[in-house]
């Protein structure tokens, strides 16, 4: 049981040297620093570029055995004032 954690994003070597950005990695670890879960994002190049903080993506939350616990869905929706109805949801 957890009360507190810790996200911690993987920076890629390529990332970091070329500045382009790659699918997130995530650890999330406990209080102690140990890591209790491992998260992926998945989306496309396109999205990343174009759409950065309104991009879809897939999120899996793996335990420390590689199994999924939790999976993350965030459709591409548009945030226009024209079209309230359609802001972000997870």
């Amino acid at each position: 049981q957890l009360d507190q954690i810790i996200i911690h994003q993987q920076v890629e070597l390529l990332e970091a040297i070329l500045g382009t950005e790659t699918s997130s990695k995530y650890e999330i670890k406990n209080p102690l620093g140990q890591r209790v879960y491992f998260a992926v994002e998945e989306n496309g190049c396109f999205d990343r570029k174009l759409c950065s903080p309104l991009r879809a993506f897939t999120i899996s939350i793996a335990d420390n055995t590689g199994r999924e616990v939790i999976r993350v869905i965030r459709p591409l929706r548009c945030t226009s004032c024209c079209f309230p109805c359609f802001l972000q949801e997870v």
